[in-house]
């Protein structure tokens, strides 16, 4: 009697036990997501907070920051995407910082090597010139930087402004279309 109990006394907690599991394994509806209907849309590369450094000949040039960076690789242009942003900084030998550029959305079409930076557009020279405008683009292949926007150039001695702009990549010979500004002329 003693050992029927025991065995009836297991045998319900065996069924009880297994009850409880197949309760908690229960498949529910599975929730996967939605499906991407337009690839173009669809980043395949998203990367939060990144830095890197770009070199020449094993000598550091540039340093690169954004928030978010994305890369578009069946849109039509194909295209990198800064969202919220970006900083770029540029190198001298001794690594002091020669020139920079700041933006607050940026775009670069890479197979046509442009890009195109959006928002409050900040850009440092090497004569510590400062450019600030709402929307620029660059042209790698052509090696040159342009606006139809008004833009403000900040000189030791000078303030030039005007609607338009043409420039070298390193943004030290530039022309301004129909500038305006403040020069001071020594009497």
């Amino acid at each position: 009697m003693r050992l029927t109990k025991h065995i009836y006394t297991l045998g319900a907690a065996l069924c009880c036990a297994a009850s409880l599991f197949f309760v908690a394994c229960h498949q529910q509806p599975s929730s996967s997501g939605e499906t991407i209907d337009d690839r173009s849309q669809t980043p395949i590369l998203e990367v939060d907070s990144v830095t890197t450094l770009v070199s020449d000949s094993g000598i550091v040039r540039y340093r690169i920051s954004a928030r978010e960076w994305r890369i578009y690789d069946k849109a039509e242009p194909t295209y990198w995407e800064f969202p919220e942003g970006i900083y770029l900084e540029k190198f001298n030998e001794t690594l002091d910082v020669e020139a920079s550029l700041k933006a607050d959305y940026a775009k670069y079409l890479d197979q046509s090597e442009l890009w195109e930076l959006k928002g409050q557009v900040h850009a440092l020279n090497e004569k510590g010139e400062q450019f600030l405008t709402e929307q620029l683009f660059w042209n790698q292949k052509t090696e040159q930087v342009y606006s139809d926007s008004a833009i403000t150039i900040t000189r030791e001695s000078s303030i030039i402004q005007g609607v338009g702009f043409l420039s070298n990549q390193t943004l030290t010979q530039y022309t301004i279309t129909n500038p305006t500004g403040y020069f001071p002329i020594e009497e």
